[in-house]
């Protein structure tokens, strides 16, 4: 008698229908984010997206930006829920382009995993797919690869990229930042998609589980740390609208914190001092500072703290943005005024001389930032004491 036939991809580990079935669960999810500038539809070896829409820009550019999750993932993976995993993805990467004031266009996924489990990857898929529709961007094409071997069967990753456009004249960044101009915190949903890697440090050396109860909260301490990252993108693009040139720059706020992610938008001899007393970090953020025994100082260069964005408004500009931004559901506040010439002096200063050419994160509490990942920036300091959560 005939032997069976086998597949030998199928016995070194890869299971080709596993990703034929997943692409068959995401498919309505997919299609869902498509307006009729997408051809083609899904499963094609490329996206397509028609850009006869730019012929009405006078000169459109474009941007585009690429990212992850980080391990966040690990946490949705031990707890077996992926359904929020996808908006922290195009959280990160969408917002992004926002940041130069830019309309998103498309993104693209990826995903890689040790075994292709087909309702996880329709689960992050239909994440990143919802959060699309959210930011009007079209998910135009992904992929998942299988890598056994190299990712165990419950371990994946994720990554993205997605293109905007946006008009020359309508750029926004620190050349167009002011003396006066008011900084404008949006308040991130928690601990958004950075500094997972002291999260996971903080949680294990306690020995907490992820579905242990997190008392302070009223649910798992898995379910806590995978609070979905905010969506700023059209809320954010409204205010650029409706403000008529009042908005000159943004940052999102993601590694690296407040102070050098602030500094990346501001223009060399500027300076801004965040008045930590005009916000209270979220409770996430004080109760992962208590368990591990430290101040939520130490961890400003590593955590948003509660701000997700930065808005750089001209002076007379900001009642007007911070009540916009509060309408659209964004809590916003001011936290800072921009400064140029001179920067203050006072008990926080770093006793090393600060060279205004050189990009520098604050290393200690209350030091000047200096830009950051290579931006010459302008100097940003955290200074003050955070108010009271109680208020």
């Amino acid at each position: 008698m005939a032997a069976s036939p086998t597949n030998p991809y199928s016995e070194a580990g890869v299971d080709t229908a596993a990703g034929d079935l997943a692409v068959e669960l995401m498919k309505s999810s997919v299609r869902a984010t498509h307006g009729p500038e997408v051809l083609g539809g899904v499963g094609g070896f490329a996206g397509l997206f028609d850009a006869s829409a730019l012929r009405d820009f006078r000169r459109p550019l474009l941007a585009t930006s690429t990212d992850g999750v980080g391990t966040k993932v690990a946490i949705a993976q031990a707890i077996d829920k992926h359904d929020t995993i996808g908006q922290d993805l195009v959280g990160m990467v969408v917002d992004d382009i926002v940041v130069v004031g830019a309309k998103p266009l498309f993104m693209t996924d990826y995903i890689a995993c040790g075994k292709v489990v087909p309702e996880r990857i329709a689960d992050i898929v239909r994440g990143i797919a919802e959060a699309c529709s959210a930011t009007g961007t079209a998910l135009v094409g992904g992929e998942t690869a299988e890598h056994p071997g190299l990712l165990g069967a419950r371990d994946y990753d994720v990554a993205g990229a997605a293109t905007g456009v946006v008009e020359a004249d309508a750029i926004l960044g620190a050349e167009l930042v002011q003396d006066g101009d008011a900084v404008i915190a949006v308040a991130s949903s928690g601990l958004h998609s950075n500094g997972y890697s002291l999260v996971r440090h903080i949680v294990t050396r306690a020995g907490i589980g992820y579905g242990d109860n997190a008392a302070d909260f009223g649910a798992t301490w898995g379910e806590v740390l995978l609070e979905p990252t905010r969506l700023y993108t059209l809320p954010l693009l409204r205010l650029i609208e409706q403000l008529g040139g009042g908005v000159h720059s943004l940052s999102h706020v993601t590694g690296g914190g407040i102070a050098a992610n602030l500094a990346r938008v501001l223009p060399q001899g500027s300076w801004v001092e965040v008045d930590r007393s005009s916000w209270s970090p979220s409770p996430v953020f004080r109760v992962l500072s208590d368990i591990a025994g430290t101040t939520l100082e130490s961890a400003e260069g590593t955590w948003n703290l509660g701000i997700g964005f930065l808005a750089v408004v001209a002076a007379d500009k900001k009642d007007a943005a911070i009540a916009a931004l509060n309408a659209e559901g964004m809590p916003s506040w001011q936290v800072g005024t921009v400064g140029f010439g001179p920067r203050p002096t006072g008990e926080f200063d770093s006793p090393r001389p600060l060279t205004a050419s050189l990009p520098r994160r604050a290393e200690t509490p209350g030091e000047w930032a200096l830009g950051a990942k290579g931006v010459d920036g302008g100097a940003v300091r955290l200074v003050g004491a955070y108010a009271d959560g109680a208020k």
